[in-house]
């Protein structure tokens, strides 16, 4: 595959200003000099690397240009163009590469396109660019992979922690970790290689320091996994009550758009109905689920059993209770949501408060005393006290504060392979500390380097793990 020249649109698709088909390969610059005629004098090989050069896009089978009777010609102007010419091995891919910023007309992305497959390009894999960029050594796969997550980052804090990743800070703790390993079994082995003289090159005391540290620095890393995957796909929120209380009120005033249907008629969501909201740099998933009460109706029922499933999967629980008509069924109800909420961030919220009193919130509020979890008032179809809401699930997030060399892990293979390398360096302290031999203490070290080589991709050989890692990318990139 790296034999080949391959393009791609890496604009999104559709019609815009300009789109921008990128093409990387030993045969780049040839391979588009055949459809480009610059204003400069030279091919494209003969241009200043990292440079713009502005030019007619043609149709070379044209007549105007092939003076060799045909049948058919299309027009032999397709697009006045800027092409930007990066040589190898200054490049993103680290190959001879060329980005065409073309008009964004689909018609002309598509036909420039065809000209370069039928001048000896090959379309573009997804992920394909970036894992040249793994294969010619321009990133590690850790960093290859925040770039996908650049990509798909809709926070603040998303963006801080893809790009930290990208510029190696991730990568720079697993090859400081390796590097201590390493030695570490350099010791271990050399002993080995001298059993029979009883020569000892590795103080043990040390070796139990060492590894303890680095078990600690290994477990700081697979800790913020919790942090780093809700960060990535968002704090999962349930809105559960009974039916008319204003749930799906609610998520349309949290969406700012009519997500959900509102209606008086009970039981109208049967369904979970879920959609992201970014607070503050902090992404909230939050689902509208089905009105827990009692019901006959077999359908309204398996819509309920959904209801306690996401309570069970949420994170937070938004528990909304009509404050004009609390139901006679709040201890059953009660029962069914604190049940499966163990353990969770629960948020009591009073709704349609612009219809009580202050002598019924206090009723309502003595109502609900035995329940230990904050309460909020609102009125969702007034959007009364939303700040307070918004507060509240941020203090419920509990998402420390992220810097901006803060390392973040948010990728599961990632957390995997920490998790696998220690308890890999727990085997080495507990051999260190029964006094085992060499031979065990040197195994569970290499074991370690390997999980920590599999983040970065120098322990990874396979094809198909490579192409299962980057299918996850857009084409283009």
């Amino acid at each position: 595959m790296m034999d080949n020249t391959v393009c791609a649109i890496s604009t999104p698709l559709g019609t815009g200003g300009i789109a921008v088909i990128r093409i990387s390969g030993k045969e780049a610059f040839d391979i588009c000099d055949r459809i480009f005629i610059s204003t400069r004098k030279g091919k494209l090989a003969e241009q200043q690397a990292n440079t713009i050069v502005f030019g007619k896009i043609i149709n070379p089978k044209s007549e105007i240009y092939n003076p060799l009777p045909s049948q058919t010609f299309d027009a032999p102007l397709i697009d006045e163009a800027l092409v930007g010419v990066f040589r190898a091995p200054h490049s993103y891919t680290g190959e001879d590469t060329v980005e065409i910023s073309c008009h964004g007309s689909i018609f002309i992305q598509q036909k420039i396109l065809q000209l370069l497959v039928e001048n000896g390009c090959r379309l573009a894999a997804a992920g394909e660019f970036t894992q040249r960029a793994f294969l010619n050594g321009k990133m590690d796969l850790s960093q290859a992979e925040a770039v996908a997550d650049l990509i798909a980052t809709q926070s603040a804090s998303t963006h801080r922690m893809a790009m930290n990743q990208m510029r190696g800070g991730f990568s720079t703790e697993l090859k400081e970790l390796r590097s201590q390993l390493l030695d570490f079994v350099t010791y271990i082995e050399l002993e080995l290689d001298f059993s029979e003289e009883d020569v000892a090159f590795a103080d043990r005391e040390k070796l139990k320091t060492l590894s303890r540290n680095i078990e600690q620095k290994i477990g700081r890393l697979a800790d913020s996994f919790r942090t780093g995957n809700v960060l990535k796909n968002g704090i999962p929120v349930a809105l559960v009550g009974e039916t008319n209380v204003g749930k799906s009120t609610l998520l349309n005033l949290l969406l700012n758009e009519e997500k959900a249907i509102v209606s008086d008629i009970h039981g109208t969501t049967r369904d979970v109905i879920e959609d992201k909201v970014n607070i503050q740099g902090i992404t909230f998933r939050f689902i509208d689920t089905a009105g827990i009460r009692k019901t006959q109706d077999s359908i309204e029922n398996l819509g309920i059993e959904r209801t306690y499933r996401q309570i069970e999967q949420a994170t937070i629980v938004l528990w909304l209770v009509d404050g004009t008509n609390v139901s006679e069924h709040i201890e059953w109800l009660t029962e069914k949501i604190f049940k499966r909420a163990a353990g969770k961030t629960i948020i009591l919220i009073f709704n349609k408060i612009d219809k009580l009193s202050e002598e019924e919130l206090d009723i309502l509020n003595s109502l609900f005393e035995p329940f230990n979890c904050e309460r909020i008032h609102i009125s969702a179809k007034l959007r009364l006290n939303t700040e307070l809401l918004q507060e509240a699930l941020l203090k419920a997030a509990r998402i420390p504060q992220i810097f901006e060399n803060d390392v973040i892990v948010s990728n599961v293979r990632h957390y995997e392979a920490l998790k696998n390398a220690q308890n890999s360096i727990k085997r080495v302290m507990e051999s260190l500390e029964n006094n085992l031999s060499g031979d065990f203490i040197a195994q569970d070290i290499r074991e370690c380097i390997r999980y920590l080589g599999e983040i970065t991709g120098s322990e990874i050989a396979t094809d198909e793990v490579l192409g299962n890692i980057f299918s996850k990318f857009c084409i283009g990139k």
